[in-house]
């Protein structure tokens, strides 16, 4: 992935699914999403890397 830009948009997409598929209301609702930690929470994994977009 070549920029931030790209990136958000691909993270955005993957948290997305879940929600686009009806599965939760909030991409940080699916349990099994990383999503959870972009929104401060923890996660089902250790040593998530979350990334911070400078625009």
């Amino acid at each position: 992935m070549w920029s931030n830009k790209v990136i958000q948009e691909k993270v955005s997409y993957i948290h997305n699914n879940p929600v686009e598929a009806g599965l939760v209301s909030k991409p940080q609702d699916y349990l099994y999403s990383s999503a959870t930690d972009y929104a401060g929470g923890k996660g089902l994994l250790d040593h998530i890397i979350v990334f911070q977009y400078f625009g």
